[in-house]
């Protein structure tokens, strides 16, 4: 008997959850088979966490203002981002659809939700800054010195590495797989160099202060912005009030009742149809059961990997940047910030540790671009597939008509956006923008899991922690609004 779950969407089909060795095809989930086939998701989450929050706006205002008042901030903003992440994916595991498309669920239906999701989703990543940022970097490494203020050829280098991810997708048989095996290679890189070359310049004290100030409650330093420390906070780890834009990535990884439901394959994989609407699980002891091997691995996943990647990306920059700050006497600017550690630092320790934080700035900006650029045309792939008969019955169930021809039009339009302005004044708009998902989305969240069968639902103080979610966040961007419109609520 079909699932009935909230308004204006079809009900959903009912089958029992598969284990987690079914899905991966292993004999029994040990330490081996837990990061060669259950560990994934996260790190695609983690490869764009790892990015304009990590290496531009939490080193640029912590260089400028130090780690004590807005340490806290990055802890507070990563241990709600984290938990928030969970209980997107929640739904993904419990019902098989992305969380796009479980919107259109929620009173007054789809035709609210699902066009308005797509909408704030691309108008928050449409500014393409991460592969301007990245482009800047490349030219140096080309160069050897770093780009001059409003240089063409760094917005020809970022272009080019939008080809490069359209590349990645199209030779995949499984973007997803291919998102987690670059994902593997550049944050492995990313933090390796990056632990190395802070324990060879970062003196005892400075981590110390950087780990300390995480901790340390205080009000925000005097001259800095409530905007800049709602980017901070917006950016620290993922997308706060949007991350659930990337936790459909479980679905495709097959977890829980994702396992039914499909996946998008690349050129190069077999043609995959996925479901229009979602499939859960009946209520008895084995699916209970087997729900809570799949929490445990969505927890292990996303707390093991994503919140300690992340607050890892955010010190090990950080303190670089402060090093960097220290030993030359000058303060990044939001002109030279992708560049400033690795033009800093090299002066000091020479060519070859410059040439290295450039390809560290490149892979961590790429690696962001990477999962950003591919997450908004998945978005709008799955919520134009879902909603529109007509347009599966065009591409007769092949999500992959749609997906690619989208992807190469997102590409012509950042391709001009980055043109517009400074890559870090693009990324600041973004990170605030994503606060503005934090005033939705909780509570969108809240309802749908309140209806998922009983042993999928959350406990009573989730829902809290998701409330502290809209507090949080979302004074950032009623604060970011003030701002555009005569001053802000707070200012320090």
């Amino acid at each position: 008997m079909p699932y009935k779950l909230g308004v204006s969407r079809p009900d959903l089909e009912v089958a029992d959850l598969p284990t987690p060795e079914e899905v991966f095809k292993v004999s029994r989930i040990g330490p081996k088979e837990l990061v060669k086939y259950a560990v994934g998701p996260s790190l695609i989450a983690l490869g764009i966490s790892i990015g304009s929050g990590e290496w531009l706006i939490g080193p640029r205002n912590i260089g400028e203002f130090g780690f004590v008042g807005v340490g806290w901030v990055i802890v507070v903003s990563a241990l709600l981002q984290t938990f928030y992440n969970v209980e997107c994916s929640r739904y993904v595991m419990a019902t098989g659809e992305v969380p796009v498309v479980g919107w259109g669920r929620v009173p007054p239906g789809w035709w609210l939700w699902v066009p308005l999701s797509v909408f704030v989703v691309i108008f928050a990543f449409i500014a393409g800054g991460w592969a301007a940022s990245a482009g800047q970097g490349v030219y140096a490494l080309v160069h050897g010195v770093v780009p001059p203020r409003g240089a063409e050829e760094p917005r020809l280098w970022a272009i080019a590495l939008l080809v490069l991810v359209f590349l990645i997708t199209a030779f995949a048989r499984r973007i997803s797989r291919a998102l987690e095996l670059a994902n593997w290679v550049m944050v492995a890189a990313i933090l390796l160099i990056l632990v190395a070359v802070d324990l060879f310049v970062v003196p005892f004290e400075l981590w110390w202060e950087g780990i300390r100030g995480f901790f340390t409650p205080a009000a925000p330093p005097a001259g800095i912005t409530a905007t800049q420390i709602g980017a901070i906070a917006g950016f620290t780890a993922l997308a706060s009030g949007l991350n659930w834009y990337v936790m459909g990535h479980y679905r495709d990884k097959g977890y829980g009742m994702g396992y039914r439901a499909g996946f998008i394959s690349g050129l190069r994989g077999e043609r995959r149809e996925i479901m229009a609407s979602g499939v859960t699980f009946p209520d008895d002891a084995g699916n209970a059961a087997r729900w809570k091997r799949w929490y445990r691995l969505l927890l292990t996943d996303m707390w093991g990997v994503f919140f300690v990647g992340a607050m890892l990306g955010m010190l090990l920059p950080t303190i670089l940047m402060t090093q960097a700050v220290r030993l030359t006497g000058e303060r990044p600017t939001d002109a030279n910030i992708p560049t400033f550690t690795a033009a800093a630092l090299g002066q000091e320790y020479g060519r070859g540790l410059f040439y290295l934080l450039l390809l560290v700035g490149v892979l961590v900006l790429f690696s962001t671009q990477l999962g950003i650029f591919e997450a908004m045309v998945r978005v709008t792939t799955d919520a134009a597939h879902a909603t529109s008969p007509r347009l599966r019955a065009r591409i007769e169930g092949d999500p992959r008509r749609f997906y690619y021809p989208f992807m190469i039009v997102m590409l012509v339009v950042i391709s001009v956006i980055i043109h517009l302005t400074l890559p870090q004044n693009l990324i600041n708009w973004s990170a605030n923008m994503s606060n503005l998902g934090a005033l939705i989305y909780p509570f969108l969240l809240m309802y749908l899991n309140s209806k998922l069968p009983r042993p999928a639902r959350p406990r009573p103080w989730h829902y809290v922690i998701l409330v502290l979610n809209f507090l949080f966040f979302g004074f950032f961007f009623v604060n970011f609004v003030a701002s555009l419109f005569g001053g802000p609520l707070i200012t320090f």
